[in-house]
């Protein structure tokens, strides 16, 4: 795997771009404030005349994303558009546009916290209070920030049992929120299919996604294009995935593991070794978002 060049800030490498689809969680904030250095950038990105998206893991609709953006100061003239994963998943539960979900049934067991039961509004669906009546799950996440994996499996064997299919709408495994992490949906689901659970995941690291995004920034060219994200395993793989560039925040959820605090400058040898773990290598890295 060839070296990862490491770069102070986004000055050195803008020129090369039209448009950016930028990370939310890890990148912008850490769920409990935004990060200044992060939003001087997305500042100077847009007076360059560059366009952005914020694409998140969130399993929630744009609009749920966007008013929470705001509250942390994540402002709509930072970025021309925001795409999540919560939408797409939305949109395949509304339109049912394949075989898969035309299959579903009717009757949805949401296993998430009830901040994401905006997910519902305007799906017709019966939402049922117990797996045993349900012909589906939806997934969006934990309920708490204490619950591990196991801590569904009660759930989800009558589910297996059953045969229900798992709708998940974030394919995050961990966020870190204000310092302490946090399993997602994904992290269920994944324990899921290992029970041996049919599983349909939206967003990243999935291209579907990616092409809804760069269809959004209206570049004719994604060579122009760079994704800026804190997840080897989803925003590098899922940027490469769609034949974009994939700038890597190494001050996000891998931070731990490179033994940086946001702001340092990782180690090159340790950040090759983790890309080379991962089998994904980012086209530049930044300690984190900033200019």
């Amino acid at each position: 795997m060839s070296e990862v060049p490491i770069h102070a800030g986004l000055a050195d490498l803008a020129a090369g771009y039209d448009g950016f689809i930028v990370d939310l969680w890890g990148v912008l904030h850490d769920g409990v404030a935004a990060f200044p250095e992060a939003l001087d950038c997305l500042e100077r990105i847009r007076e360059a005349g560059k366009r952005v998206v914020i694409l998140s893991n969130a399993p929630r609709r744009v609009q749920s994303v966007a008013a929470r953006n705001a509250e942390l100061g994540i402002l709509a003239a930072h970025y021309d558009a925001v795409m999540s994963s919560g939408e797409d998943a939305w949109q395949h539960l509304k339109t049912r546009p394949d075989a898969w979900y035309k299959g579903l049934g009717e009757r949805c067991f949401h296993l998430g916290p009830e901040r994401d039961w905006g997910m519902r509004e305007g799906l017709a669906y019966d939402f049922v209070a117990a797996v045993e009546e349900a012909d589906f799950l939806l997934n969006t996440g934990a309920y708490s920030a204490s619950d591990t994996v196991e801590t569904f499996r009660p759930l989800l064997e009558p589910a297996l049992a059953r045969g229900l299919p798992m709708v998940c709408a974030n394919p995050d495994l961990e966020v870190i929120r204000g310092g302490r992490r946090e399993i997602c949906a994904g992290a269920i689901a994944v324990y899921y299919e290992e029970m041996g659970g049919d599983v349909r995941y939206h967003g990243k690291p999935h291209r579907a996604v990616f092409e809804i995004c760069i269809d959004l920034l209206g570049l004719g060219d994604r060579r122009r294009i760079a994704n800026i994200g804190d997840s080897l395993r989803t925003d590098v793989a899922g940027a490469r995935g769609a034949g974009i560039d994939a700038l890597f925040v190494a001050g996000g959820i891998h931070a731990e593991a490179l033994g940086v605090t946001p702001g340092e400058m990782p180690e090159p040898s340790t950040l090759e070794a983790l890309c080379a773990a991962a089998k994904q290598c980012p086209t530049a890295a930044l300690p984190r978002l900033q200019w």
